[in-house]
């Protein structure tokens, strides 16, 4: 299928307040950042970060690039094609995001989404709700920084109906400039946690951190805050500075009681919910007069249902149809590293490999193990749990691993391996019969692992990105042989 045409040539000039060296005539269909995933038909922006993007025009060409956002300094090669010049390329791909946004139809809504756990996998349940019901463009993989944000907007069809975008931060401040830029109509804080405070004075900075999203709303627009969250109340103000409508999302309260407690405009509450090896359901009840809708996602954990809350409170705000987008969460399943899980041969019989493995604090690390006993012991009688350091946490980083301990207990884990300084502690309050092996790295850790590996095993892989647990789960992906992409 042939890709949609995003610009012509001089529109993209226009857009990014830039200047046309050469002319490109082919269709301009995408935008990148990176020649190793540069398709055809796409506009190469020369970035300045780890590398040098002008050291990389040239392969952009060969790959079939229409046109390279260049600096001013940048000296045109033989090979070159059409060039847009520009004094700071990430301004012109900022310029353009703008521009991509300011011609969306007035009845179009783009949905943002921040918090310190799940937001890539609550951007993905809403990309499958939304493009039920419309036409919908997100944000791809985590793309939610100062780079990632403004390459979306630009990616995104003239047509687009809804428009889902992850906005991310590890420090103060990082948000309020890419709020700026999306210009939300529904913005979403799916929780706050203590993932990076060590940037922070304490969680409270968080919270306000993750609140500069509701800075970008549009006047008619709406914020979505998780009521179970301990700072709910300082979300719900600073929501309410901004004079927009706020929708509350509780598992734990009825819809009055929640209206009652914290003075939201709207609520959407659980009104319950079951558990299988492979799916989680239930029913939402919204306030007012519009009745219960049920729910089933294509994956476990009650963090999953939660983000369905949202989902249903988004397809309401956004005017949509809130039965139709949540058919549609059956067919769900998160992406690898978010808690994919994949079926391996190993000898005689399967293991289950649930990959985390993209990155972790003490809540998602908690979530993700209250998921293993879900899983029937008669289909997998060993439950394994391979934790990775969690980066980011200050002083009280060793306490933090440490006190999952009771999650593990809790979670009937059998076996655990463990991977980094910080998990040493945790691997020392774990029972000696629990213990499978503890090294310094995720690659020293390797060996240990796959030699413990048999028929049965859940195994499930964690830890922050920096701790390189994405290396044991490519490690069992290449040893063994996939049985399935799903469980």
């Amino acid at each position: 299928m042939s890709k949609q045409a995003l610009w012509s040539f001089d529109e993209l000039v226009k857009a990014a307040g830039a200047a046309a060296d050469g002319h490109a005539s082919n269709a301009i269909t995408g935008f990148s950042i990176d020649t190793r995933t540069l398709e055809p038909g796409d506009v190469f922006v020369a970035l300045k970060d780890q590398r040098d993007g002008h050291d990389f025009v040239g392969a952009a060409f060969a790959k079939g690039a229409v046109a390279a956002i260049v600096s001013l300094e940048y000296v045109r090669k033989h090979d070159d094609g059409a060039l847009i010049r520009t004094s700071d390329p990430l301004r012109a791909l900022e310029n353009i995001g703008r521009a991509a946004r300011a011609r969306l139809a007035s009845d179009a809504r783009v949905i943002a989404v921040t918090g310190s756990v799940g937001k890539t996998t609550t951007k993905e349940m809403l990309r499958l709700a939304f493009s039920a019901v419309g036409p919908t463009h997100a944000s791809e993989k985590s793309y939610n920084n100062h780079w990632g944000v403004p390459l979306t907007l630009a990616r995104m069809p003239a047509n687009t109906h809804y428009a889902v975008f992850e906005i991310g931060m590890n420090h103060a401040g990082e948000i309020t400039p890419l709020t700026a830029m999306v210009r939300p109509h529904i913005a979403i804080v799916t929780t706050v946690e203590n993932a990076h405070i060590e940037n922070f004075a304490n969680e409270e900075g968080i919270a306000d951190a993750k609140a500069e999203i509701f800075l970008g709303l549009e006047p008619s627009g709406a914020a979505l805050i998780n009521l179970d969250n301990r700072h709910a109340a300082r979300l719900l103000a600073a929501a309410r500075a901004r004079k927009v409508h706020v929708t509350g999302i509780t598992k734990d309260l009825s819809a009055a009681e929640a209206i009652a407690t914290f003075g939201a405009d709207d609520v959407v509450a659980l009104s319950g919910s079951r558990m299988s090896a492979t799916t989680s359901e239930g029913e939402v009840i919204r306030a007012g007069s519009r009745g219960k809708l049920p729910f089933l996602i294509g994956t476990v954990g009650m963090h999953m249902v939660t983000n369905a809350l949202f989902v249903t409170a988004a397809l309401d705000a956004a005017g949509a149809e809130p039965a139709k987008g949540l058919a549609a969460l059956a067919q769900f399943a998160p992406p690898p590293g978010r808690g994919s899980r994949t079926r391996l041969d190993v000898g005689s019989g399967e293991l289950l490999l649930i990959d985390e493995s993209y990155n972790a604090n003490p809540a998602s690390m908690r979530a993700a193990l209250a998921v293993l006993p879900a899983l029937p012991r008669s289909d997998y009688p060993r439950r394994i749990a391979v934790l990775g350091d969690m980066l980011e946490l200050g002083p009280d980083a060793p306490a933090m691993h440490a006190d999952l301990w009771d999650a593990i207990d809790s979670a009937g884990v059998d076996l655990v391996f463990a991977a980094g300084p910080h998990m040493a502690g945790l691997y020392e309050r774990v029972s000696g019969a629990r213990r499978g092996g503890w090294a310094q790295t995720s690659a020293e850790l390797e060996p240990i692992l796959m030699a413990a590996l048999k028929p049965g095993d859940a195994v499930m892989v964690k830890g922050s990105n920096g701790s390189k647990m994405g290396l044991l789960v490519a490690a069992m992906l290449s040893k063994f042989n996939r049985t399935g992409s799903r469980e």
